[in-house]
Parts: structure tokens; C-alpha cells; sequence
């Protein structure tokens, strides 16, 4: 949209992490050539060609495994297992069996078969599902890139020459490329693509970089080079401002920063809404470091330990000793603090080495959490006697995921009972997490298993609304805010008044939905840890009895 007086155009979109940011926009419009370097034909050679493929398989690995490290050092642990997932990917034998097939029934270059296969594998994902497992669609399309590019010789990346404190401006964002945001000091980012639980929208949130998505054909609408103010608590980017339109920005901007700083002096204290209701504000953490940052910026708890990164990338399951090493590591900085532990959370979506990757028809709907552990109890019994060994250390919860029907919770329950009844101990309190429709309808039926419940409300929205949260095509549906959602939250608390309840998706970390979480009954938050601090804050304005 233009100004009638003026040059300044004013574009919309919707907020995947908030912020304020201003400076000159750079258009990225990918890769500068081809990456797809024609061979000989006369020289063509299979066994030369399936050699390349395995040395450029090996070198991605190495990569992958660097940049892991990186992500882990730089910006978040957590993150760091989406590039866990991209090397088991690459690596996976079915998938190498199919590139090499390829290469030898068609008698094509390692980089044809890379394309031809990797576009197979990324349209099965899009014809056979309606709802992608997570990011599948953004992982294939890396790894192919980055892949390619090892094959043609390759070693720079279009990324790297993004100019240092730009506004980036892309169709999308992949993993790999978020780490270049770091090092060019990126001010904020605009995407034609990406939801609120998109790879994007994760990185950029970690990294406290504002972005906005959902522009659309957003390398031809904005102009290069052009100034621009982003502001990405109300979705909107004023391009060729007026100096009276900067003037009123930047003191948005300064508000913004003083209710940060506010927020953060109190950070510390316990959250009381007005009428004297204490609501706990947890973290989600992944390893050690998540806890120590996590504890700085005034974390009540841990709210979700995510056990995942320590499975994944590993070619056996840890020993139970490797375990309980690994749960008292990360949980050493909140001694004498409430830590809920969700027990192994993985399926097709994050696959694991010596299960092996689980190709199925439509991974969101397949074996998951607790159905994969059903399946391998063996898993299952070592995480519960590992909290078991630590029960007297620290005060644990453990939390089930993808529950469904009641017998998903009543499983782990027997279990560990029959444990404890053997070491003559008390069972530490077992939750459910909501996150199926299934599981929020028939929430008093899991009552007599549980001893409270947490809504997982990323999945519990894409469930509902069977609209995958990385799928543009359906971008529309997937609304975490929506009223169904509360809807479905109420509806838990009105069948059980007494059970304790907390959220610990992305819903839980947007303050404009907090008073809204609280009047269905949530007494409990957990978040990524710098959003610990402004979620405090929010929930003491927030007065329950009006």
C-alpha cells in the first residue's frame, strides 16, 4: 500500500517474532548461479559418481555436525537438533540405497540423482500427507541444497553475503541459514513464507530478532536498499518513512525497550496477578546451558526438559548410567526448583539411529511419543528408572507425550508403579501433555492416571485444525490463538476444576494471550527463557476476578 503524499509504501504481515528494528532492506533472492555443474559425458563413470556422492555425503555430515556446535554455542541447544535430524536425513540407508539406484539404473551425475531423489522424497511428504510431520518440507530442500552445492564444488553460501545490520528480505528461511544472522548482525528479517512454528520463527525468537512473514511476492513488492521500519508487534513495515513517521517509531521502539528492562529488574520474583494469584513461570531446556540462562533470566522452574538431544545423533540409546549423568547435569541449576521432564518425544519426525528412520505415510499422525515407546518399551524403562535414581536430588515431574487414549497414560503409569513398589518409593507426579483433540475431549477418562496436565498447544492447534504448521498452502488454518483452542483448554478445566494445568507451547510465551490463558484455568507457563521475564510482567496486570 502506497502513501497518496508521499513515497512511503506499507506492507502487512503476520508477527513470528516480535521486536522493533529499522535499517536498509536487502533482497535475497538465493543462489547467484547454477548449482548443478554440467559433466563430461564421454568421462561419465558410475563407480566415480557414486564415489563423489559418498565423499560430498561425508563432507555434509562433517558440516552438519560443525554447524550443530555452532547453533549450540551461538543462539540455542535446542536448536541445534534440527541439524542432528538433517545429518541422520542424509545418512539415512533407504535414502542412500534410492541416490544410489539412481545414479546406477539411469546412469546420471551424483547431483541429478541428488535432485531427482530429494524431490521424489519432498512430493511424498506433500501428496501423501495433509499435514507435514514439522519442518519435513524445509529439511529435505536444505540438505538438497547443501548437498548439491558440495557436488559442484561449491564451498560459499548466498547467505554470507548479506550485508552486516541489513533488514533481510527472503521467500523463506532454512536452518542452515539462520546462523548467518548472527554473524552479520542481522536487524530483522521479512519472509513471504514461514508460520509461528516454523524453523524460522524459532531461530529468529531465540536470537531476539524481529521478523514477520506472509508477504506476499515479497522480493518483487519491496524495493532494494530502500529504508524501512519494521515493527513486528503489530505486523507492519513502513518503507521511505518521513522523518515525522521515524520520529513516532523510535518512540515505540524506546517504550518497548523500558517494559524489557522493567520486565527484567523483576525477572526474579515470583509472578502475582493483582487479586494475589501466585502463576509459575517455567522454562523449556534441552541441556545445561538452556539451564543456566534460563535460571539468570528468572525461571521458576523447568516447565519442559526436553530429552531428545541427548538421543539424538547417537548410534545406541545412552546406558542408564549415561542418563542419569546427563538428567543431573542439566538440572543441577534448578536444585530445589520444580523440573517437569517430558519423556522421549521422537517418531518419523526426528528419527533415531538405531531405530532407524521411520518411513510413513504420514509421520504427524504416526508413531510418536508415547506410541513409539509403546512399541520399544525397553526405551521407556531406563528414562523412568533414571528419574527414578534422581527422585531424591530434585523435586521431578514427568510428563507423557502425544497422549491419546487412556491407555497411553495408564501404560506408563503401571510401569511406574511397579517400579516404585520395588525400590519401596513414592511415584513422582505424572502429567499428561493435551496436544491431540482426542486427549482434551476425554480429559477426565485420563484423570484417575495423572497428577496434572500440560497443553502442548503447537501440535494440539495442528490437530485440531489438521493444518500443518509449515505447509504455506494451509498457513491460514493454523491459528494457536484461535477461540477453539481456549475453547478446548476451558473445557478441561470446567470437567476438572481441581487439576492443576500449565502450558508450555508457543501460546504460552505471547503476552497479548496471557490474561486469557489464566481465566481458563492455566497456573502454570513455561517458555523459552528470555521470554521468562515479560511473561512475568504481563501476569501483573492481570487481575482474575474482574
Amino acid at each position: 500500500m502506497k502513501d497518496n503524499n508521499s513515497n512511503t509504501l506499507f506492507f502487512y504481515g503476520s508477527t513470528i517474532s516480535p521486536g522493533f528494528a529499522e535499517g536498509v532492506l536487502h533482497l535475497q533472492r538465493g543462489l547467484t548461479g547454477p548449482i548443478d555443474v554440467p559433466g563430461n559425458l564421454q568421462d561419465y563413470s558410475t563407480e566415480y559418481e557414486l564415489s563423489r556422492l559418498d565423499q560430498a555425503t561425508a563432507k555434509i555430515t562433517d558440516d552438519l555436525l560443525y554447524l550443530a556446535g555452532r547453533v549450540e554455542r551461538e543462539i540455542d541447544s535446542k536448536l541445534a537438533e534440527v541439524f542432528g535430524v538433517h545429518s541422520h536425513i542424509i545418512n539415512d540407508k533407504l535414502l542412500r540405497d534410492e541416490l544410489r539406484k539412481e545414479i546406477v539404473d539411469n546412469l546420471v551425475s551424483a547431483s541429478s540423482a541428488v535432485k531427482s531423489v530429494f524431490l521424489r522424497w519432498e512430493n511424498r511428504f506433500l501428496l501423501m500427507e495433509s499435514a507435514i510431520a514439522r519442518e519435513k518440507g524445509d529439511d529435505f530442500r536444505d540438505i538438497s541444497i547443501r548437498l548439491r552445492n558440495a557436488l559442484a564444488g561449491i564451498t560459499a553460501h548466498p547467505f554470507e553475503s548479506i550485508p552486516s545490520g541489513c533488514i533481510l528480505v527472503a521467500q523463506r528461511l532454512l536452518p542452515s541459514e539462520t546462523i548467518f544472522l548472527t554473524s552479520r548482525s542481522t536487524k530483522a528479517v521479512l519472509l513471504e513464507y514461514g508460520t509461528t512454528g516454523s524453523h524460522a520463527a524459532l531461530f529468529t525468537r531465540q536470537m531476539g530478532v524481529p521478523c514477520l512473514s506472509g508477504i506476499p511476492d515479497i522480493l518483487n513488492a519491496l524495493p532494494e536498499n530502500a529504508y524501512a521500519l519494521v515493527n513486528a508487534q503489530s505486523g507492519k513495515v513502513t518503507v521511505n518513512p518521513s522523518q515525522e513517521m521515524r520520529a513516532a517509531f523510535q518512540k515505540q521502539e524506546n517504550n518497548y525497550a523500558q517494559i524489557l528492562r522493567t520486565s527484567q529488574t523483576n525477572a526474579s520474583k515470583l509472578a502475582v496477578t493483582k487479586d494475589g494469584t501466585i502463576i509459575l513461570v517455567k522454562a523449556n531446556v534441552g541441556c545445561n546451558d538452556d539451564s543456566c540462562k534460563a535460571i539468570k533470566l528468572g525461571a521458576d522452574g523447568i516447565g519442559l526438559y526436553r530429552l531428545e538431544q541427548f538421543y539424538i545423533g547417537r548410534l545406541h540409546p545412552p546406558s542408564l548410567d549415561e542418563l542419569i549423568t546427563e538428567l543431573r547435569h542439566t538440572m543441577a541449576p534448578f536444585k530445589g526448583k520444580p523440573v517437569c521432564i517430558r519423556l522421549l518425544d521422537v517418531g518419523s519426525d526426528k528419527p533415531l539411529p538405531f531405530i532407524g528412520f521411520l518411513a510413513e505415510s504420514n509421520p504427524a499422525l504416526g508413531r510418536r511419543g508415547i506410541r513409539l515407546m509403546r512399541e520399544y518399551p525397553e526405551l521407556l524403562h531406563t528414562q523412568l528408572k533414571a528419574v527414578l535414581a534422581l527422585r531424591e536430588e530434585f523435586e521431578i515431574q514427568l510428563l507423557v507425550p502425544m497422549v491419546t487414549l487412556p491407555e497411553d497414560i495408564q501404560f506408563v503409569r503401571n510401569i511406574l508403579d511397579t517400579l516404585c513398589n520395588k525400590l519401596d518409593i513414592s511415584s513422582p507426579q505424572l502429567g499428561a501433555m493435551i496436544e491431540t483433540p482426542a486427549a482434551a475431549l476425554s480429559a477426565g477418562k485420563l484423570a484417575p492416571y495423572v497428577d496434572f496436565m500440560s497443553f502442548g498447544t503447537n501440535d494440539l492447534t495442528q490437530y485440531t485444525f489438521a493444518a500443518d504448521r509449515e505447509n504455506a498452502t494451509v498457513e491460514g488454518y493454523f491459528n494457536d490463538a484461535s477461540d477453539v483452542i481456549f475453547r478446548l483448554i476451558a473445557m478441561v478445566r470446567d470437567e476438572l476444576p481441581m487439576m492443576p494445568l500449565s502450558v508450555c507451547g508457543e501460546l504460552a510465551g505471547h503476552p497479548e494471550h496471557t490474561a486469557r490463558l489464566l481465566q481458563c484455568g492455566i497456573n502454570s507457563l513455561s517458555v523459552a527463557a528470555p521470554l521468562v521475564a515479560v511473561i512475568k510482567e504481563k501476569i501483573r496486570s492481570v487481575d482474575l476476578t474482574g
